[in-house]
């Protein structure tokens, strides 16, 4: 499965919801290389993870691993988050700057390494 194939199994907010993310990390990360990986859309930089994201029923899935959660932890504490994890609740707003601020910090710390 690609990442077309991937949200296009998806309707409605959801399905805009994931093109917009897939949106969001092509224009921020123009040579990050898509997949799919761990079953959802999976970007890697220098081949390296970069971000990677989900779609839910009731929320986004966002993967910003392995440090960009403790980066952002203040921007990420006003929602549901696991380990490497926040979740974009579909009935709010999504986070449009702090997900474009999240893939840079990614890329810096990705290409930093390489």
């Amino acid at each position: 499965m690609d990442v077309e194939a991937y949200i296009n199994q998806f309707e409605g907010e959801v399905k805009n919801r994931l093109l917009t993310m897939r949106e969001l990390v092509r224009a921020v990360a123009p040579d990050a290389v898509e997949s799919v990986s761990y079953g959802m859309p999976a970007y890697k930089q220098n081949g390296k993870p970069l971000v990677y994201f989900a779609g839910y029923e009731k929320h986004i899935g966002f993967y910003a691993t392995p440090n960009g959660h403790e980066a952002f932890a203040k921007e990420f504490s006003k929602y549901k988050q696991g380990k490497g994890s926040v979740q974009f609740p579909n009935n709010q707003p999504l986070p449009i700057d702090v997900i474009k601020r999240v893939i840079v910090y990614r890329k810096e710390q990705v290409n930093e390494r390489s």
